[in-house]
């Protein structure tokens, strides 16, 4: 396990993410990429603890997205599985388990401030915190896609499932978008990845 997991996280995490894994008798299964979550845990009908973590990510986000998923585990398995998925109890248990890998043996420099903030109140995913997102998409390699907040007012882009949109006014923190074939409006994080088809005129 420790060999796969230096695939995939940063070298210094390896021994206490191993640990953790040991401990609470993870299976961890590393999948191929799914567009709408970056991992996910299920205790199976046997008992298995289960945690699926997306190939893809680059080493930072995959360590991230890990101890979100054994946040889940260990607060489900502390407080009862009524709790809230992502409410105060996993909060604070994702705090704890992450407070010891904010360091810069683990993480780039100018990324700790950004963890720090972050990990006051963690939100259900990395990617609703914009700044933090973009800053994990940069150890990402290159690729020809956009963000949303880059792409100019009225310009048609397209997402990964294939539905085209045109960007409109920013409300508060998100970009209202129309969709292209039904009219219909939808709120995209500014820093949602798209493909752009056509500048606006």
């Amino acid at each position: 396990m420790k060999n796969i997991l230096e695939k995939y996280i940063p070298t210094h995490a390896v021994e206490p993410v191993f640990g953790l894994i040991e401990a609470n008798h993870i299976h961890l299964k590393i999948v191929n990429e799914r567009k709408t979550r970056h991992g996910d845990y299920r205790r199976l009908p046997e008992g298995v603890h289960q945690i699926t973590v997306n190939a893809s990510l680059n080493k930072y986000r995959f360590l991230i997205t890990l101890i979100h998923e054994i946040a889940h585990l260990l607060a489900f398995e502390r407080f009862g599985r009524q709790i809230k998925p992502h409410g105060r109890e996993w909060k604070m248990t994702f705090q704890r388990l992450m407070l010891p890998f904010i360091r810069p043996e683990i993480f780039p420099a100018e990324l700790l401030p950004i963890l720090a903030r972050h990990f006051k109140n963690p939100t259900a995913s990395s990617d609703t915190d914009a700044q933090l997102s973009v800053w994990l998409k940069s150890y990402d390699p290159a690729n020809d896609r956009n963000y949303v907040y880059e792409v100019p007012h009225g310009s048609i882009f397209r997402i990964y499932n294939g539905k085209i949109f045109k960007k409109g006014e920013r409300r508060i923190k998100r970009y209202e978008c129309v969709e292209v074939k039904t009219g219909r409006i939808y709120l995209f994080q500014p820093n949602a990845e798209v493909e752009l088809l056509k500048t606006a005129n």
